[in-house]
């Protein structure tokens, strides 16, 4: 069985970073009096309920993705790019929480890195099939 233990450790880690995202929603649900279901209220609410819908938006890109680098590239490149990409996220929901203007490093970090995978990813495959 091959094993991919930095690309599993990466992947738990932007799970790891989604929950907390949700429990950040639902801390500002509590602070700000936002009762579910609504998505709407205070500027603080609305930012980390943001924050965490696009991170769920990303993941559905990033858990395939590291998987395929770590297929065809290593266990190495998929444990890099996970962290590149938890990284990102990170800055992106604390940045996003504090001042929506405050996102674009986190979110440049965690969409570049799944782009520059993206690209490579789509390269390796055109050379293994002769494309």
């Amino acid at each position: 069985m091959q094993m991919y233990p930095l690309t599993l450790i990466g992947t738990l880690a932007a799970l790891a970073v989604y929950v907390w995202a949700s429990i950040a929603v639902g801390q500002a649900r509590g602070k700000f009096g936002v009762k579910a279901p609504a998505t709407a209220g205070h500027p603080e609410f609305e930012r980390a309920f943001r924050a965490h819908q696009n991170t769920m938006e990303q993941l559905v890109l990033f858990l395939p993705l590291v998987w395929i680098v770590a297929t065809l590239f290593g266990d190495l490149w998929g444990g890099l790019y996970a962290l590149a990409w938890v990284v990102g996220r990170i800055a992106y929901v604390i940045g996003y929480i504090k001042d929506a203007e405050k996102r674009g490093a986190g979110f440049l970090i965690s969409g570049l890195t799944s782009l520059a995978a993206l690209v490579g990813a789509v390269v390796a495959v055109g050379i293994c099939l002769g494309l």
